[in-house]
């Protein structure tokens, strides 16, 4: 069998305040806004890194999804609230500028940058629908 030519256009992230995350990852992450889309108040918005346009994150209202229970509805709004439901990992070549800025932006902290135990190293954060945002240095 060959290799496929995959890569990675685009994940989801659930948000449930739209301007709150649009004003994280565009203001405290610097990243770009490439499309807002709205329908019955809700917003699903693609953002993504400056300089790579073939990479985006769709933040999305998890709840508009009409194949999702009232049951489950609360038990995603729970998880969101203590940031359990979703996750997303990202790197950099200067982990300690960038937590530098982080830090300076207000960002919700949950680790410090760390050399971890299995060969990386990292630091962690939160967007403002409690999403887990880890960040390693590469090089």
């Amino acid at each position: 069998m060959t290799a496929m030519d995959l890569s990675i256009y685009n994940c989801f992230l659930p948000h449930d305040d739209h301007e709150a995350s649009l004003a994280f990852y565009r203001d405290t992450l610097g990243f770009e806004l490439r499309n807002d889309v709205e329908y019955g108040g809700l917003h699903w918005l693609t953002i993504g890194p400056v300089g790579q346009p073939g990479t985006s994150i769709v933040l999305h209202p998890p709840a508009a999804d009409p194949g999702v229970t009232d049951d489950e509805r609360r038990v995603i709004s729970e998880m969101m609230a203590k940031g359990t439901y979703a996750s997303i990992n990202l790197a950099t070549p200067d982990l300690d500028g960038t937590f530098e800025k982080l830090q300076a932006g207000d960002a919700d902290i949950v680790q410090e940058p760390t050399d971890q135990p299995w060969g990386v190293r990292d630091c962690a954060l939160r967007d403002p629908a409690g999403n887990m945002i880890r960040i390693f240095e590469v090089n």
